[in-house]
């Protein structure tokens, strides 16, 4: 009995631990591997790096939607909900951006957001401003790799907004 109470209270532990684990990476906070060369210099800047840059993803401006211009997130992609995105947000509704038709007003409740590297970037100018409901959370810092570790600046382009 006494192996059988021992196992028991560890399986009760790491359900009860893993539980925890889900609800905070669900709702607060959480880390995420970042891949491909669309937000570089920002995140994987080497192109010869086999190593993913992996961020901090704080989810508390979930809450009522607190983006700001120049904030970096990461959304579900508007075409493939199961593939993540990470952009920059260049203009929120009610702004005007311009782009090759002229100038775009951001509707109301979506974001215009552009990688850091366009030329290797699909984004808002591909398709179109994002809901605010796509967006899974804000990232904060470069966690990984250690001489990468960093704080995610905001940068706002100025020369993208129209008005």
């Amino acid at each position: 009995m006494g192996i059988q109470n021992t196992v028991m209270k560890m399986f009760n532990k790491s359900i009860a631990f893993g539980l925890v684990g889900i609800t905070v990476t669900d709702r607060y906070a959480g880390v995420c591997p970042i891949r491909g060369s669309s937000m570089a210099p920002t995140f994987n800047p080497s192109l010869e790096s086999f190593a993913d840059d992996y961020v901090f993803l704080e989810k508390f401006c979930l809450d009522r939607y607190k983006f700001s211009h120049g904030d970096v997130v990461i959304f579900s992609n508007p075409t493939n909900y199961k593939e993540r995105c990470v952009k920059r947000i260049v203009a929120m509704e009610g702004d005007y951006i311009s782009n090759v038709n002229g100038a775009t007003r951001v509707p109301e409740g979506h974001c215009w957001v552009e990688g850091d590297n366009s030329a290797l970037s699909s984004d808002s100018r591909t398709y179109g401003p994002i809901p605010l409901g796509l967006i899974r959370g804000r990232v904060t810092h470069v966690i990984w790799p250690p001489q990468r570790m960093k704080k995610v600046d905001r940068r706002i382009a100025q020369d993208r907004l129209a008005f």
